[in-house]
């Protein structure tokens, strides 16, 4: 039996509205992107679920559960709030990710626990 794989992701902006980056860690391993364009806190969370899922997919990961700081993307994305405004598109874009198959085990997690919000900072850092 093995262990399910833990997908860390999260978004940032500066300022916000502003310059977005994002980061998601898939077994230990740091991707960074710290130019993803010019949007909102919200846009820089999406854009970092949606990479993260298919960061894992790639992958070919199975059992993994994507795991993020962001209460208001995890909740839309799951279901459980009304997804309204500029993240209407980016809810179909990671839905089109899974139209096909089940959808992925997302949750929330603290700040403090997330492991790509750690390596969005080394990135900045660099």
């Amino acid at each position: 039996m093995t262990d399910r794989v833990k997908v860390y992701f999260d978004g940032g902006c500066r300022p916000n509205p502003g310059k977005m980056e994002y980061a998601y860690v898939i077994a230990g391993v740091a991707h960074a992107e710290l130019d993803a364009g010019i949007g909102s806190s919200m846009d820089s969370e999406w854009l970092a679920l949606i990479a993260a899922l298919k960061g894992a997919q790639a992958l070919g990961l199975n059992d993994f559960v994507l795991l993020g700081d962001s209460v208001a993307v995890i909740d839309m994305a799951n279901g459980r709030t009304k997804c309204r405004g500029d993240s209407v598109p980016h809810l179909a874009a990671f839905r089109a990710l899974f139209a096909d198959g089940a959808m992925p085990n997302l949750r929330y997690i603290k700040r403090t626990q997330n492991l790509a919000g750690i390596a969005l900072e080394r990135a900045r850092a660099r």
